[in-house]
């Protein structure tokens, strides 16, 4: 009971503030307590790409020293792959997920930085699938760098 009352104040907090931004409570109700005081920078929504389709999620860094707990505890964390050099002509990239509500998922996400190689004119990628296969096939088209930058990037829905 303890537990619960601990809790619950923080929880409550926490589900009033995503629901203004239209978080869903499932999202919302994975962070703990601590995890909530431990969330800095602005929220904001965001596109992101999943299997091709495109979905809005909210977009929040943890404090260094949550991220690093994360990094060494969270065993079902998810990876946002971003590429922070944009796309051709100053377009920006949107970043690909990889996984949903339903499918894998978990609403804490490491970054993984796609670097286009030598040669490679970068362009927009659309699944974790496609990452992978371009980064792990016969002929690498780019390469992965895991970051230490850990986020809570529950989907809010679809544009």
């Amino acid at each position: 009971m303890k537990k619960i009352l601990t809790v619950l104040p923080a929880s409550l907090l926490l589900l009033a503030s995503c629901n203004k931004m239209g978080i869903d409570n499932q999202a919302a109700s994975t962070l703990s307590p601590a995890d909530a005081h431990n969330i800095s920078g602005i929220r904001t929504a965001m596109p992101a790409y999943y299997d091709s389709t495109f979905f809005k999620i909210q977009f929040v860094e943890f404090s260094p020293q949550a991220e690093a707990s994360h990094i060494a505890h969270d065993k079902s964390i998810n990876f946002i792959y971003q590429s922070d050099p944009g796309l051709p002509n100053k377009q920006p990239f949107i970043s690909v997920i990889d996984a949903i509500p339903g499918d894998g998922f978990n609403p804490i996400w490491r970054e993984v930085q796609i670097m286009f190689n030598q040669g490679i004119t970068p362009r927009q990628l659309y699944s974790d699938n496609e990452v992978l296969a371009l980064a792990y096939g016969p002929n690498p088209q780019i390469t992965l760098d895991t970051t230490n930058e850990v986020y809570w990037c529950p989907v809010i829905g679809k544009p």
